[in-house]
């Protein structure tokens, strides 16, 4: 048998050191399609973004591939961040970073991440599956002048909502209620179970040996 192919339609760090941390191995091939959706609930929007994602990588394998000869499964994914119903991607500019981190600061927000799994086995149809997690955050208030500083280490341009709850802003993290990971940026632990449901018995392929 051969190992299938795992593929992250992400140039997401965190990402890759998640997937990197339980023991995958994977390629990395970015989607460059630009994160425009249709859907308004922020469930809905993020599984749609992570379906364009995985969608685009998928169909530029699907170009590539020999039929019949090789295996593969690509991972999508979007992370958002809702605050009081207002939806915040990643800041434009460190202005709106600063006022996505005044929105944030003192309060509870949520981070949902959408996922989208598409895997094609052999010369069998595509398997497709999209799920979200949604994770509540509480943050400790922030002084105009500690959000300044923040925002100059800029480490909040790359990141849903402006922080990022693994690096310095980690000094502001009140609580949460939900999956750790899925703040970072990818529910790791959901994502290798719906691996595991896709391919069934032989999930052990795409584990590698220790």
């Amino acid at each position: 048998m051969n190992r299938i192919r795992i593929i992250l339609a992400s140039a997401s760090p965190r990402r890759r050191e998640l997937l990197a941390q339980i023991g995958l191995a994977f390629e990395v091939m970015p989607a460059s399609g630009d994160e425009a959706a249709a859907g308004r609930e922020p469930s809905r929007l993020v599984m749609e973004l992570s379906r364009g994602k995985a969608a685009e990588i998928f169909g530029t394998l699907s170009k590539e591939r020999t039929l019949g000869m090789e295996d593969y499964l690509v991972i999508g994914a979007d992370t958002l961040v809702v605050c009081n119903g207002l939806v915040m991607g990643k800041p434009e500019n460190e202005k709106k970073a600063a006022e996505m981190l005044s929105l944030l600061q003192g309060g509870t927000h949520q981070v949902y991440t959408g996922v989208t799994l598409i895997c094609q086995k052999q010369i069998e149809a595509p398997v497709e599956v999209s799920f979200y997690e949604k994770t509540d955050v509480t943050m400790f208030p922030m002084s105009g002048e500690e959000i300044r500083e923040y925002v100059n280490t800029g480490e909040p341009m790359d990141k849903a909502g402006a922080y990022g709850i693994q690096g310095k802003c980690a000094a502001f993290i009140k609580e949460i209620h939900g999956d750790y990971n899925n703040v970072v940026g990818l529910p790791v632990g959901r994502v290798y179970q719906e691996m595991k449901k896709l391919l069934q018995a032989e999930h052990e392929k795409f584990i590698m040996q220790v």
